[in-house]
């Protein structure tokens, strides 16, 4: 019987572009080898290296910049193709997978046939003891054909699966061309997370991923929505050149670049370094460089701290030279530029550009040459440009109506500022916030303290009152010794979850009690700063030593970290919602690392409070005492052993995991920050919320306690992720218990419609949910114990 076979090709390699053999013989396909006794990427002390002679080595080394890694290939590359001939491009690793008819026992055709037929509608546990259960006959041809076949039937899923438990089995070895294959189907299929295992198994097998392989995968992490998948996206693209010698794609070049530049500005700054690496890419390989790259270049640079104003010329000339027109954004970042430096001159010809261009005038152009002439003493100027705006047809929005009143303000011109802000009134435009600090901390320079008063009066009444504008009221209250009203109004920052107290309130009050006299309050605030870590002022610092100095000798006790009890409900329901715990491996503590989305205002909101609330836990690189809008997204604490208690419950040996007292520690103040870090409400009103990790009887046990609240729910499972959702009269019920803890500022983002609710819709799916995930395993599973519990209970 003649033997046939099914091809696994590695992805064909690009025209110019040939593997390497190994030196030492055998398989033709890239093998890696490890230097300094270890396998080590980007960023650490030692790359990924192909096989190949010391010269290339040499030039190689840590510290070698991508262009001189590209070009020593090449010049590798070169000799071998010419030497090799032109078939040698079209050569691959190809790995035999005997069809089906062509096994030689039936019984064994039959039971493969009856696996491929039975393993696709099987969930993960059933799937893993039935392959279990073939151990003593099935061989590892098989089993590569049932992943061969559930990928042609696109049952990418289950090929995953079998695959790893293929890769589990001690006897059977590894192969490169089928993890290839299935890399390259889950990237195409969007499944990063899966792809991304396969791809890390080839690395642990000393091989380099073949070029589609990166690809795929790069272009997975770039469709997925979540957190931390672009810098995911970076790192593989980086890799994929600086270690595997591709060269990529224009499209993987230009989808990356498009992704780096969609956040927006003040987020998207810090990607420039990553930014500029890809159009050297684009230059080096002498691909086309398209308008939207060089704009996208320039609008990055003109958001910098520090602006490079040579490398935006520079930017500005080849376009030229290409004879590419410079569009409106390309103008409005010139601008941005401008304002920053100073440039009166380059800003109006800039102006002159839009003026004469198809596309008109933005409100942000009007910005930004407002800025330029307030930066050089000229705010009279500034205005005049504001009132110009209806004659150019342009409309005035909050970012106008703050920057002008900014302007009037720092000059110090009260009625021109006061006549603006009615006018930002009565326009409806919201937020008003940042206008009245503007124009509260005009007042306080000029000690106009009663229009400071009625300025907190109206913000307050309309929900506008931020933490930097009661700390202005707070300071104008003390200057004018209303000494009970600013205690009051210092009691209700601190007990306000939305406002919070910080280091400057906490000043201002000490230094109120120390001038009045009132040393016992005074005391109570040096303790809470002490406590809370806030840096003192070193006036009141040294006052109140010198007074604690005339009284019996007083011995500051050290200071020890002690997590309170609102602190580790919430640490609970922030690692419910998928915080991370670190470990300390010499010490064997851990420390907390808050991650918060950039887009998510609920988040933006949670963000400053949990800033606030563990102040004097974090590190002293997080601890910045700065406005709200300049807070980091990111901040750890330190390594303490308080958190490794919570590591041991909820993260034993790294697995995520719902501890056994679950029952006791769900509280309301839980679930509201689970809520508000881990969930969100759906278009059609329901409540999730997600469980990522675990199994499925960590599920069970927080839907009995969730039974005991008298809350029904059901779960769908999505990757690795459990969500765990509530509708109709549940959600309700759910929101009333939690809330008394949710911040006022985001209750109308997270609290159901009641009325959208239908009796029906109880027992029915998740309206808006995507039911075409990764998978609902376990859900129906779960939704029938829960249901007989109920009926047993």
């Amino acid at each position: 019987m003649a033997l046939r076979s099914l091809s696994l090709a590695v992805c064909p390699r690009p025209h110019g572009r040939h593997h390497l053999r190994s030196t030492h013989g055998g398989s033709p396909s890239p093998v890696l080898h490890h230097a300094g006794g270890a396998f080590l990427f980007l960023g650490l002390s030692g790359p990924f290296r192909r096989h190949v002679p010391s010269s290339l080595l040499r030039a190689s080394r840590p510290g070698a910049s991508a262009g001189t890694l590209s070009a020593t290939g090449e010049h590798l590359l070169r000799p071998r193709e010419e030497g090799r001939g032109a078939e040698a491009g079209e050569e691959e690793e190809k790995a035999q997978v005997k069809e089906l008819e062509d096994l030689p026992e039936q019984w064994r055709r039959s039971k493969v046939a009856w696996l491929c037929k039975q393993l696709p509608e099987q969930k993960p546990g059933t799937l893993t003891r039935l392959l279990n259960a073939q151990r003593k006959w099935i061989s590892q041809q098989d089993v590569m054909y049932i992943v061969v076949h559930c990928l042609r039937i696109r049952e990418n899923d289950t090929a995953f699966r079998v695959y790893k438990w293929m890769v589990g089995q001690p006897r059977f070895r590894f192969d490169f061309a089928l993890a290839t294959r299935l890399a390259d189907c889950l990237g195409k299929d969007r499944k990063f997370l899966k792809c991304r295992e396969v791809f890390d198994d080839i690395i642990k097998q000393g091989r380099m991923p073949s070029e589609s392989t990166f690809h795929n995968l790069t272009v997975a992490y770039l469709s997925a929505p979540g957190q931390g998948c672009l810098e995911e996206a970076c790192g593989i693209y980086n890799k994929m050149i600086q270690v595997g010698g591709y060269k990529p794609r224009l499209s993987l070049h230009n989808a990356l670049f498009r992704a780096l530049v969609s956040k927006p500005g003040p987020s998207s700054k810090h990607y420039l370094k990553q930014a500029e690496f890809i159009f050297h890419n684009l230059v080096t390989c002498e691909l086309e460089i398209q308008r939207d790259v060089y704009a996208g270049m320039i609008w990055l640079h003109s958001y910098q701290d520090v602006l490079d104003t040579q490398r935006i010329e520079a930017l500005r000339e080849e376009m030229r030279n290409m004879g590419m027109q410079e569009s409106r954004d390309v103008l409005v970042s010139v601008m941005r530029a401008c304002s920053k430096v100073g440039s009166v001159e380059e800003a109006e010809q800039t102006w002159n550009k839009l003026l004469d261009s198809d596309s008109g005038l933005s409100s942000q152009a009007f910005v930004y040459k407002m800025e330029v002439y307030a930066k050089v003493g000229e705010p009279m100027k500034s205005l005049e440009i504001f009132r110009s705006m209806q004659e150019h047809g342009v409309d005035a929005n909050v970012a106008v109506y703050n920057k002008i009143i900014e302007v009037m303000s720092k000059a110090r011109k009260p009625e021109l500022a006061e006549e603006i802000m009615g006018e930002f009134v009565e326009s409806g435009l919201k937020p008003l916030t940042l206008s009245y600090v503007y124009l509260m901390d005009m007042y306080l320079n000029l000690n106009m303290h009663d229009k400071i008063e009625s300025s907190f009066t109206q913000c307050h009444s309309k929900g506008q009152a931020s933490r930097s504008v009661f700390n202005i009221y707070l300071d104008s209250l003390v200057k004018t010794g209303n000494l009970e009203k600013a205690e009051s109004i210092f009691n209700e920052m601190h007990q306000n979850a939305d406002i919070g107290s910080n280091s400057v309130s906490c000043n201002i009050i000490l230094g109120a009690f120390l001038a009045s006299a009132d040393y016992m309050k005074a005391e109570k605030i040096y303790d809470l700063m002490r406590q809370k870590k806030y840096d003192i002022d070193m006036m009141y610092m040294e006052k109140f030593d010198y007074i604690r100095s005339l009284k019996k000798k007083v011995v500051d006790k050290p200071v020890s970290l002690k997590l309170d009890k609102e602190q580790r409900e919430i640490l609970i329901g922030l690692l419910l919602g998928g915080l991370q715990l670190s470990s300390d491996e010499e010490r064997g503590n851990h420390s907390a690392h808050f991650e918060f989305n950039e887009d998510s205002y609920v988040h933006s909101v949670l963000r400053r409070h949990i800033h606030e609330r563990y102040f004097e836990w974090l590190t002293p690189f997080s601890r910045l005492d700065s406005e709200d809008s300049n807070l980091p997204y990111q901040f750890s604490t330190v390594v303490h052993s308080n958190f490794s208690f919570f590591a041991e419950q909820f993260r034993p040996k790294g697995q995520p995991m719902i501890p056994k007292l679950i029952h006791r520690w769900l509280s309301e103040r839980v679930l509201a920050y689970w809520y508000m870090y881990g969930g969100f409400r759906s278009s059609s009103g329901d409540i999730l919320l997600r469980l990522k990790g675990g199994k499925i009887e960590d599920v069970q046990k927080i839907i009995k306690v969730f039974q005991t609240k008298s809350l029904d729910c059901r779960v769908k499972r999505k990757g690795r992720v459990f969500w765990i959702g509530f509708q109709g009269s549940n959600a309700v019920w759910f929101w009333r218990l939690t809330e008394p803890y949710i911040f006022d500022a985001v209750k109308e983002y997270l609290q159901p419609d009641a009325q959208n609710f239908q009796a029906d819709k109880v027992e029915g799916q998740f309206n808006g949910f995507d039911t075409g995930s990764d998978s609902d395993e376990f859900s129906e599973q779960l939704h029938d114990e829960a249901f007989s519990q109920r009926q047993h209970g």
